[in-house]
This record gives C-alpha cells, structure tokens and sequence, in this order.
C-alpha cells in the first residue's frame, strides 16, 4: 500500500510540473495538502502562476473542477448551491452550487465579504454543507486551494482567523528565474499548455493515498519535537496567540503526507522542520508592537524559534 501512495504522489507532482515550471517546492506543498485530506492558501501577486497550479491538480485527477471567482457581491448560496421551487413538479428541489465538485479554485477569497468566506468554513472543516436543515456531502477526495493578493487592501477583507486555520498550509510561488521564465516564453507560444494535461490517477487512488498518509510511522520524539514547536509558539513574546490543538494535528498530518512525497514511510525531522513556517505562520497573531506586522515579520519570528527548540537525534 505505501508504495501505491508513494507511485500517485509522484505522478501528480510530475504531472503539475510540466506546466508549473522551476516551483517543485510549491508543487509539493500542493500535493502534501491533497493527500492530507486538507487545503492550501496561495499568497502572492497577481500573473505567477496561482490559478495555473490550481488547474493543473485539478486536470491531474480523474474528478470535477470549479473555479470560484470571489468578489464583494458574491453570495454564500452563490458556492453552496440553493434549494429553488420547481413549478413543474410542485416540489422543492436542492440545485448545488460550485462546491460539490473535487478541486475548487477559490481565486481572490479575500475580496468576498465575510459572511460569504464563511459559507466556504463548513465545507472545509467538515466535508459537507447544510442547505436549509439539510446536510449534503461533498465528493471525496476535495480540497480548496484558494488565492489572494497580500499586497493589496482596497475592496478587501481579511480572512478571520478561525477560516486560515482552516488551511493546513498557506506558501507563496514567487517569480521564476531567468531561464524558467524564457521556458515559458516558448511553451505559451502556441497557447495554454495546460490544457493539453491529462489526468494521471483516479479519485479512488488519491482516498487510498489519504488513508496510507494516516498510517506513516510518527516517532514518539519527533511527536514531542512538533509539540515543543507548537508550545513555543504560545509562550513566544511576540505572539499574542499561539498555534492551538487543531493547528498542531494539522501539522502532524502535513509531515505525514510530505513523507509519502518524499516516498518514505516514517516521518523525519526535516519533515518538522520543512514544514513548520506554511504550516504555522497563519496560525499564530503577532502581539503588541508586532500586531500589524507582516507576514514575513512573523515568519521571521517563527524561524528565529525554530532555532532555540533542539532537534531530537
């Protein structure tokens, strides 16, 4: 079974790769979120490829793909759906909206008013929406990989702390180099060639995946390694709230599933280590003079950290 995971993780990396250029690291972290059974933030500016990446897993898997452009008017039942009152029939019929689908691009999230983010918390967290008293749930496998721009604050809202927890992992792509960006001059010459990708694992591979990640051996001290990471974090001067409980489970499944992208079945202390920033920069709040502070402020802080926990030999 391990080796199954390890053949469906490494067909979907490089599978993404062939239109993602010169960005495997952001390619795994995309693939480490599928196979935990979670979702992804993307932060960085417009044009490098975000939606791309979104594309990409989506066409790599046997399943369904919606893209959710979120803007200041779109609604919560414009994502879960709505019941509408069908005349023909003279019944109430439950029409579902762009969530029930395996791969949803969630492009600009923090340009939707709160209430409508917060349509997107009950499917995330929980697999599944309720509609009017009614519970729906969603197919399996399913993740949200979800963009925004940090670098722009008009006609934006900024995602409330409970829905980032809600990500087991927020990474940026960043420009490509010089070469990488002349390669893909050449490559959108004659179009998008992300079109042209073909899926390359079913749906039900990517649920056996999932459960395999489940069952990758965690020693008992890399165990206390995260947890004295998580700890530090809540004693830290410079953060008024620290990494809670669900934010530490949250870490513990993304070192399992690295593991398996990593094509082992046991998990490392450079998994932890990896790992820990994507993980828990989100997820922590910066504490006096620091509370308006950046992102690369806190991820400043978080690595200045890592160097005081001592790593288990």
């Amino acid at each position: 079974m391990p080796q199954e995971a390890y053949e469906t993780s490494n067909l979907l990396r490089e599978n993404i790769e062939q239109v993602v250029l010169g960005k495997p690291e952001v390619v795994q972290m995309i693939v480490i979120a599928l196979l935990a059974g979670e979702h992804v933030l993307l932060e960085d500016v417009p044009g490098v490829g975000k939606t791309l990446a979104a594309k990409a897993l989506a066409l790599s898997i046997e399943g369904s793909f919606a893209r959710l452009q979120f803007t200041p008017d779109l609604l919560p039942s414009d994502i879960t759906g709505s019941v509408i009152y069908r005349s023909d029939t003279r019944e109430f019929e439950f029409n579902p909206g762009p969530i029930f689908h395996n791969v949803i691009l969630a492009d600009e999230i923090n340009r939707a008013p709160p209430r409508t983010q917060s349509a997107l918390l009950e499917a995330m967290s929980e697999g599944r929406v309720s509609i009017d008293g009614v519970t729906h749930q969603l197919p399996e496998p399913f993740i949200v990989v979800a963009t925004q721009n940090p670098f722009e604050f008009e006609g934006t809202y900024a995602l409330p702390e409970s829905q980032l927890d809600r990500f087991l992992l927020r990474t940026s792509i960043g420009y490509p180099d010089r070469q990488v960006e002349q390669q893909v001059m050449t490559t959108h010459r004659m179009g998008e060639p992300v079109e042209k990708l073909k899926s390359v694992v079913s749906a039900e591979a990517i649920r056996q995946a999932q459960g395999t990640v489940r069952e990758v051996r965690f020693d008992e001290s890399l165990v206390d390694y995260l947890l004295d990471i998580v700890e530090a974090t809540r004693e830290h001067d410079g953060f008024q709230v620290g990494v809670s409980t669900r934010g530490a489970l949250s870490f513990y499944r993304a070192c399992q599933a690295r593991a398996i992208t990593e094509s082992r079945d046991y998990v490392t202390p450079d998994d932890v280590k990896t790992l820990a920033i994507s993980s828990l920069a989100h997820r922590v709040l910066p504490e006096g003079i620091f509370q308006g502070a950046g992102r690369e402020s806190v991820e400043s802080q978080l690595r200045d950290l890592l160097q005081q926990v001592p790593v288990p030999v």
